[in-house]
């Protein structure tokens, strides 16, 4: 399992976001909106790759 790197803020704005352009490709957008899935995945998991990569995480820091 990956580690945890995405603070609240940040996974909640990645799932809106992931939803938001999924929905415009259903409903007839252009097909790069099907790109919303990483978002979403990623905001759903709570851990990005990408981050990983660059050594970024948004998680609180923990007492």
């Amino acid at each position: 399992m990956l580690k945890k790197n995405e603070g609240n803020l940040d996974r909640i704005l990645r799932v809106v976001v992931g939803l938001a352009l999924v929905a415009w490709a259903l409903f007839g957008g252009p097909v790069w909106a099907w790109i919303g899935i990483i978002p979403l995945a990623t905001g759903a998991l709570g851990s990005c790759p990408l981050y990983s990569l660059v050594g970024i995480n948004t998680c609180p820091m923990k007492k």
